[in-house]
């Protein structure tokens, strides 16, 4: 049931704090002690990374440190280095940005996995660690997630993780030289339960079978 606007307040600004999962723990990014592990989880394995982002690939080490030091000091975006529980070691990143406690409402984005991350459990468990803190801990109304319209691995996870679409914003931006049409999807409070119990039933170490291959799929859990 979402808020009784009647009763309404702003909600806290997040707190930038280590959110602990199953698979992987958020860490809030710190240059100097995630920079090795990154630089080489994000440059090379994966060219087509960057391509819908305003920023990389980065050709040299400290172009890509001075990119980490700016976002590790910003308040808004709000970023998070992706650590694997097994290895300890940071295999991506990604963000809080839009902050407005006033209205709740908070997005996630700037989502750079490299290879060794994408389409895994952790992968997943990092947005639902974000998700689970806005709407569960802070008490937001809206999580927003927003992505380039040709970028179909962003619209496909923004689908699988049970965002609603709510349009395509025409020329939007102006992305490295060219035209991008963003498309809008959103998570309403209202509509965090069920996301929830189908994150928490996919996320189980029981909907895996020994080579690590999913019995049920997310969406199928949602309904």
């Amino acid at each position: 049931m979402t808020c009784d606007l009647g009763q309404w307040q702003a909600r806290p600004f997040p707190p930038h704090q280590s959110l602990q999962g199953r698979l992987v723990r958020l860490e809030p990014l710190d240059s100097a002690r995630h920079g090795d592990d990154l630089w080489a989880a994000l440059q090379g394995p994966d060219p087509a990374l960057w391509d819908y982002l305003r920023y990389g690939p980065f050709a040299e080490r400290a172009a890509f440190d001075a990119w980490l030091a700016g976002n590790a000091a910003s308040r808004d975006p709000q970023f998070y280095a992706v650590i694997e529980q097994a290895s300890g070691r940071a295999l991506g990143v990604l963000s809080y940005l839009r902050i407005v406690p006033r209205d709740g409402c908070i997005e996630i984005g700037h989502i750079a996995f490299g290879a060794a991350l994408q389409r895994t459990p952790g992968a997943s468990e990092a947005v639902y660690l974000l998700a689970a803190r806005v709407f569960d801990d802070l008490g937001y109304r809206r999580l927003e997630w927003k992505c380039d319209a040709r970028n179909t691995r962003s619209l496909r996870a923004a689908e699988r993780f049970g965002f609603v679409h709510e349009g395509l914003f025409r020329q939007h931006m102006v992305v490295k030289g060219e035209n991008r049409d963003s498309a809008w999807f959103a998570i309403l409070d209202g509509e965090w339960p069920s996301r929830r119990a189908a994150f928490r039933r996919w996320l189980a170490a029981d909907n895996f079978d020994a080579a690590g291959r999913q019995k049920r799929r997310l969406e199928e859990l949602r309904g």
